[in-house]
């Protein structure tokens, strides 16, 4: 891999820094509010023991971002990248997740594209699992022009499988 997974992102609005251990607290006053997992495939999130272990995936996956408003210096969420494959020149995007607050903003819209425009630099295809039952991503996928492959049983960090919608963009096809 000659790039990086975790370097500064960022456009007008937003920052995407590499997330540390030092941010728990920041982020997990995010992800507290159960309103937030409540169509995600593991909806305990929200609870501090479960976000633990979702918080230890962040950092060992090395490709884990804190999303910061650049306005407010507010922490909105989290996302990364992870389990590239040189051979299939694939990344995936995805444990994205946003505060209420950040909901119908069009933050998510403006983190993928920032994410899309520097990874297609570098791999040919993305790759995002997307929970069964979490129709508002499904729907944010599709958005973003995502089509849809298939579904598949996925574990994921430290959790038990569950099934998911994979979907995906090819670089010729990411209008930037």
């Amino acid at each position: 891999m000659d790039f990086s997974v975790q370097t500064i992102l960022e456009n007008e609005n937003f920052k995407l820094i590499p997330l540390q251990e030092n941010d728990f607290e920041r982020l997990y006053d995010v992800a507290s509010d159960p309103k937030v997992w409540e169509q995600h495939p593991n909806k305990e999130r929200y609870k501090r023991e479960v976000f633990e272990n979702f918080f230890k995936g962040a950092i060992e996956s090395k490709g884990a971002f804190l999303v910061v408003s650049k306005d407010s210096g507010e922490v909105l969420g989290c996302t990364r990248f992870y389990d590239f494959d040189e051979e299939n020149s694939s990344i995936l995007i995805g444990y994205t997740f946003y505060g209420r607050n950040s909901w119908g903003k069009n933050v998510n819209p403006q983190i993928k594209k920032v994410m899309l425009d520097y990874i297609f630099q570098y791999v040919e295809t993305v790759i995002f699992h997307v929970g069964k039952d979490n129709i508002r991503s499904q729907i944010a996928m599709e958005r973003l022009g995502a089509e849809k492959m298939r579904e598949e049983e996925i574990a994921y960090f430290g959790e038990l499988p569950k099934i998911n919608v994979v979907y995906e963009i090819k670089k010729e096809d990411w209008i930037s």
